[in-house]
């Protein structure tokens, strides 16, 4: 385990996180997800069981409880940062930036992807850390933060 600020650390996740993570997905993006394409509990968990892998999900732990979930999954040309999910009893509280910027530090010479959904806070956060909109498709929005921590351009979509 490791510390990510004072009360805060990441350890790996284990097999049987991937139901916490399943349950952090649906608590912090079901609200904002509805409106846009619906909510399908078993399409959402099925996504998750696709996504989540030991080696590259750790979970969010505050005061030894599971906070959070974030999943930094390697690929040739960069790293996908996917189920960034912070539950909404800790966010508010800084939690969220130090450990993007644990992430960040640790990815530094690499190029970092995401998508996050359209209207989500969430967006202002990578915006602040660097990261750029590529397109946007209605949905989600694409984003990317080329090494050594600038920006892209955006890009028609």
């Amino acid at each position: 385990m490791r510390p990510v600020s004072q009360g805060f650390a990441l350890r790996a996740a284990m097999p049987e996180d991937v139901d916490l993570v399943a349950a952090l997905k649906e608590r912090v993006l079901r609200r904002d997800l509805e409106p846009l394409v619906g909510w399908d509990p078993d399409r959402s968990r099925a996504r998750v069981v696709e996504h989540f892998s030991t080696a590259h999900t750790r979970m969010i732990l505050v005061d030894d409880a599971v906070a959070g979930t974030i999943t930094l999954r390697p690929e040739r040309e960069a790293v996908w940062l996917e189920m960034f999910y912070l539950d909404a009893a800790y966010q508010g509280r800084g939690i969220g930036t130090a450990v993007l910027r644990a992430v960040l530090a640790e990815t530094r010479e690499r190029e970092l992807r995401l998508q996050v959904l359209v209207g989500s806070a969430a967006r202002r956060l990578y915006e602040r850390h660097g990261f750029a909109c590529e397109h946007e498709d209605g949905v989600d929005v694409w984003m990317r933060r080329a090494p050594g921590g600038s920006g892209a351009a955006a890009t028609p979509a």
